[in-house]
């Protein structure tokens, strides 16, 4: 490591996020009133997470991008063995088994981290067959997108078994928008929602035809996760509709910080924006949006200005990512998404989403200046 006195941070990109953990604090503690009492101090570990997080940011800006880039395989090895230790040898929390409980710490959920894992591994992965094809033929792109598959599918079918399809489904859209960039043939595409769209099909032909034929072929645990995804076409549900008339009856201002009005599940986490519009109204939510959306714009513009190409790629799964997740979590708070169970980037409560987000941006930083920069 160098001996640094002072790294020089983008400060369009530091400053949001100050705001979003600032954010994400007060609506924690806000939220405290309808959280059970043994979840009342759910705001100081957000504090103590965001401290740590910082830490690890920093740790990673001192050493820089490519010592991760070289060793994302044992990243994803490593990865790879946590998601299996989870289904081997955890007890199940909430009949899932996507957590390792650690005493005095809480809970780590490695899906996280192996999220930004798949990004620095696919990123490696386009930047290496880029490099040794500049002019690939069709057969030289088929065996490539044959081992993202393999690459993807691993993490995707022990996840999937925790089980947990809302990570799933980032894992895929991660791929996709990767891919989408890396410059491979369009035609890949239509094809690939070709067979997603006729696999989805035959799913939902099956489950509304004859629900007791969809458990025996697909079993009874896939059977309720469809039942959960399809419930938001109807706006049905305690925790959409309790969420839905704490955002309506919140006006222009909110009810002020600390007065949400009823009770939701999961207010901590997935319906966190809820609290948020409760809390702070009409006003309070289109200021978090725009925050959120320049955040995004200027993670974008960081890409664009990168001459790296595998910066390039892990920027635009990062970006991917966040911006698939701000909105689906916003959009399942009002009834426009179904309920995945997807978190709020940066905002909702987690020690091991929030420790992921900030290897994020440790690496975003670190692509931002090109190249590390101190002054003595």
């Amino acid at each position: 490591m160098k001996n640094i006195s002072k790294y020089k941070v983008e400060k369009t990109i530091i400053i949001p996020l100050l705001a979003m953990a600032i954010i994400s604090i007060i609506t924690l503690s806000s939220a405290t009133s309808i959280l059970p009492s043994y979840l009342d101090n759910l705001y100081i570990k957000q504090i103590v997470w965001y401290a740590l997080g910082f830490v690890i940011a920093y740790i990673i800006m001192s050493f820089g991008n490519s010592i991760i880039y070289k060793n994302a395989w044992i990243l994803y090895i490593i990865g790879i063995l946590m998601l299996l230790a989870l289904l081997l040898f955890t007890e199940p929390i909430n009949n899932a088994k996507c957590w390792f409980s650690i005493p005095g710490v809480g809970t780590i959920q490695p899906s996280e981290f192996m999220k930004i894992i798949l990004i620095i591994v696919l990123g490696s992965m386009i930047n290496n067959f880029n490099e040794e094809y500049n002019n690939p033929t069709i057969k030289e792109e088929f065996i490539f997108l044959i081992k993202v598959g393999i690459i993807v599918l691993i993490p995707s079918i022990l996840t999937f078994l925790q089980p947990d399809t809302g990570v799933v489904i980032i894992y895929l859209l991660i791929t996709i928008v990767m891919l989408f960039v890396s410059g491979i043939r369009y035609r890949w595409f239509a094809i690939l929602f070709g067979l997603l769209l006729l696999g989805i099909s035959v799913v939902l032909i099956v489950y509304f035809i004859n629900n007791e034929l969809f458990i025996n072929i697909f079993g009874t645990n896939f059977f309720l996760r469809v039942d959960r995804l399809l419930d938001w076409s109807s706006k049905s549900g305690f925790q959409l509709e309790n969420g839905l008339a704490a955002i309506g009856s919140s006006g222009i201002t909110g009810h002020g910080i600390g007065n949400t009005p009823i009770y939701f599940p999961e207010a901590q986490t997935d319906f966190i924006f809820a609290v948020y519009a409760s809390n702070f109204g009409f006003v309070g939510s289109v200021i978090l949006i725009i925050l959120l959306t320049f955040f995004d714009i200027r993670l974008i513009m960081t890409a664009l200005r990168s001459n790296n190409n595998i910066n390039k790629y892990v920027m635009s799964g990062i970006v991917g990512m966040l911006i698939y997740q701000q909105l689906q979590n916003i959009g399942m708070t009002f009834g426009l998404m179904p309920i995945t169970g997807i978190t709020l980037p940066f905002i909702s409560y987690g020690g091991s989403s929030l420790l992921s987000y900030m290897i994020m941006i440790g690496i975003v930083f670190n692509i931002s200046n090109a190249s590390l920069r101190y002054t003595n």
